[in-house]
This record gives C-alpha cells, structure tokens and sequence, in this order.
C-alpha cells in the first residue's frame, strides 16, 4: 500500500494509540547512539518491517549515502540507502512505530509530508526523537541528557537529565519541520539527547546508547531499564583511559571540564 512516498506491506497491522520512536542519521546520531537504540528496542519488543520508501533516490544523493555491494550465493547484490519503519505490537500497549530516518538532500518537503501522512494513517499518540551530538562534556562523568517532556511525567527520577527548551538559534535540518508539523497535529512530543564527548567519537557509543535506554525507561514502563549496554559502555570508556593517560594536553582539558561539569551540578543541587 502507497502512503505518500512509502511502500507499506499489506496487510497494515492494526495499532494500538501507537507511539513513535525517531532517529534521524547522520544528523544527531553520532556515536550512533539513535540507531542503536532503536535497534535494541526493536529486538527486545520482536518488531517487523513495515515498510520503506518506494524510490529512495527522489530524496537522497547516491554520491553521499552510498550504495553497499554485497556477494550473496556468490552473486552480487546491491543494498540501497533507505528510510525504513518497523512496528511492534506489546500485550499491554501502546503500540510502537520505529522510524529509521535519513537526512533527504532533495525535496524535503514532500519527504516530511510523507512521514507525516503514515504518523497520521495510523493515528500516532506520541511521537519521540532520539539523538546524540557531540559536546564538551568529560566521559568520566554520567553522560549529560537534555530534551523536553511537555506534559508526559516519568515514574522515576534520572541523574543527570534536564528538561530544556533549545535556544538554539542557526542552520538545521529540514527534519524540523517534520517537528513543526507533528505539534501543529496535536501529537504529543517529546525528545531526548545524549551528549558525548567531542573527543572520543566512537563509531557505536554503548555509554551514551545506555544512557538514551536509562531515560526511556524512565518514562515508559514497558521498557526496562536492564535492556541498556551498561558493561559494554564501561568497558569502551575504561579502554579510552589508557591511551589519554600519554596526552598530557588532553588530559588537562579533561580535568577542566570535569571541574565545570561538576561546578554546574553543584549549582543546580544548591538553586
């Protein structure tokens, strides 16, 4: 079944006020922090594809995201970059959708209308967007989380987690404007940022994908808090100590934020 640009497979399964979970790549998903998310919620609730765009190249520029080439049974098969949706149906509700999202270079507009018009075809309640961004934070601290709830309440508090509205003033995505359009829908929203170290940039960050899953289950029962890499994080940052231990003007600038860091929390705890 066509759904503006997407391809959905059929029969559509029936949701229950389902709710959103977003990433969008390569903007704020670095360390892949989003990606990993939504790939270990999607593997603990058992979700099936839903669909995918039908030509992902209206949107996207081959010379950017490229193609991956592959030899399956000794032949060559060619995978291409995609914007692909998952769902998941849990006996207790609500239901999920998972958004695996790329950056469009082209026709952003008829891209997030098209977002738009699945979120409304299945009559979404809630929509989520995680993410990740690089700051001058020190990986021997809790990772810092910001984001903003609205009205949603957690059921129990997280260190380190602050509810800010941005103030952020500047260039941004064209992804924003699916945003705009979700809260001119009367859809809940809310979202969640991790903030890693700008001085580790890992591949797949566990700690901050750990981080992300603490904060989810702080707010959705469903998910528990345990289903985080929390030993793997560790033992990424632990690894990391070694090789900063031979870089003296590292580790000074390392020392200078943990004492901002920690000036910062103080602040927060005496106001």
């Amino acid at each position: 079944m066509q759904i503006g640009a997407f391809e959905l497979n059929e029969p559509l399964p029936e949701l229950r006020e389902p709710h959103v979970f977003a990433m969008v790549r390569p903007w704020v998903d670095v360390g892949s922090v989003g990606t990993l998310t939504l790939n270990r919620l999607e593997r603990f609730m058992g979700s099936k594809e839903l669909g995918r765009l039908s030509r992902p190249g209206t949107f996207f520029d081959f010379t950017r995201y490229r193609p991956n080439m592959r030899l399956v049974d000794g032949k060559r098969e060619v995978k291409i970059p995609n914007s692909i949706i998952r769902y998941a149906i849990t006996d207790d509700g609500p239901d999920y959708l998972f958004l695996h999202l790329m950056e469009p270079h082209s026709n952003g507009e008829d891209y997030t209308d098209s977002i738009l018009e699945v979120v409304n075809h299945f009559n979404v309640k809630r929509y989520c967007r995680l993410g990740a961004m690089y700051d001058a934070v020190p990986h021997t601290r809790p990772l810092l989380v910001t984001g903003s709830l609205g009205d949603v309440t957690q059921n129990r508090p997280v260190p380190n987690f602050k509810v800010r509205q941005s103030t952020y003033q500047g260039p941004t995505t064209i992804m924003n404007l699916l945003s705009e359009s979700i809260e001119k829908a009367d859809i809940e929203s809310i979202n969640f940022m991790v903030h890693l170290p700008q001085y580790v940039q890992l591949e797949e960050d566990y700690a901050g994908t750990s981080r992300m899953i603490e904060v989810l289950s702080s707010v959705y029962n469903n998910i528990p808090a345990d289903l985080a890499p929390v030993r793997r994080g560790q033992r990424q940052y632990r690894e990391l100590n070694s090789t900063l231990d031979r870089n003296t003007e590292l580790k000074t600038l390392i020392q200078q934020m943990e004492a901002y860091y920690d000036a910062q929390l103080d602040s927060e705890e005496t106001s």
